[in-house]
């Protein structure tokens, strides 16, 4: 456990400061930040960012929230904004980390980066042995070598390669429903209510007032999420707050009381009463297993 009242939130990991290039993509070898940090990247998050971590070789111990999970090589982990994850890697490890800002996603990637801006938690995939997969293998290798050069029309090549690795992940590597990809304007209003639950989610703002200021129905938007998640509006905004209250509960001191005011609800019994009925254990229960399992990691 820890005092802070959050997780580490950095552009890139052990870096406070804004980024010395002008680029809105920051490309770099596994190895070259983690053999500075022992091959150990601890918990933190990204604002505006989104991340691409393809591990090439060797094996890797990966923390997404509150659980562990491993991870082979072959591997490929997608991370929106404001996820916790961390990394053990083995010493041997290679491969390639690709870091973007939000707005690149965007317009690299149109309607392909709306669909893959709509994930909200880390996402792996595994690359087949087909020939697709190698030709994203070595798309991945041409994007490290034009981000290190400074060759004429260097942004443009970049963006071209960007533009394409996209569009393969939002193809090939995410769970999207089909009915979702063939509206790009109902992807759009979706992925602009994912924007406004992360912004928004302590705030307790009925549905209607989303689908409002999207300018659609209620009922349409709940449509929409369906098609997209398989979960209504109001599930994703209470999954969201679950998944911050377990963020809280993990990685900082603050008390049941606190966490529950911190999310918007003005009493704590009812917020204990929400989060036992959806998880199954009260936020006390869940801290105390949480600490048990870290304790038995470490010990």
């Amino acid at each position: 456990m820890t005092d802070n009242a959050s997780v580490p939130v950095y552009k890139l990991y052990g870096e406070h400061q804004q980024w010395a290039t002008p680029d809105m993509i920051h490309c770099e070898t596994i190895a070259a930040r983690s053999k500075l940090h022992n091959w150990e990247i601890k918990p933190h998050q990204h604002h505006g960012l989104f991340q691409i971590l393809y591990l090439r070789e060797g094996n890797a111990r990966l923390r997404i929230e509150e659980r562990d999970h491993p991870m082979a090589a072959g591997q490929l982990l997608l991370v929106p904004q404001m996820c916790v994850h961390g990394f053990q890697f083995a010493p041997n490890a290679q491969g390639h980390v690709i870091t973007l800002a939000y707005p690149l996603v965007r317009r690299a990637a149109g309607a392909a980066g709306e669909a893959l801006l709509t994930l909200r938690s880390p996402y792996l995939h595994l690359l087949a042995a087909d020939d697709a997969s190698a030709w994203l293998r070595g798309h991945f290798a041409a994007l490290d070598r034009e981000y290190r050069g400074n060759a004429l029309h260097r942004e443009i090549v970049l963006e071209s390669l960007l533009g394409a690795a996209l569009a393969w992940l939002a193809r090939h590597a995410i769970p999207v429903a089909p009915s979702a990809t063939h509206d790009s304007r109902g992807m759009r209003h979706f992925a602009a209510f994912c924007t406004m639950i992360e912004a928004e989610y302590a705030s307790h703002h009925p549905i209607s007032d989303y689908a409002r200021r999207l300018g659609i129905t209620a009922a349409h938007l709940n449509a929409l999420c369906r098609q997209a998640s398989g979960q209504s509006a109001l599930d994703l905004i209470h999954e969201r707050m679950l998944l911050e209250a377990k963020r809280q509960l993990v990685y900082t001191s603050m008390t049941v009381s606190t966490v529950s005011y911190s999310l918007g609800f003005a009493d704590p019994a009812y917020f204990t009463r929400f989060f036992k009925q959806r998880i199954g254990m009260s936020p006390k229960q869940f801290r105390n297993g949480a600490q048990q399992a870290f304790g038995a990691r470490t010990g």
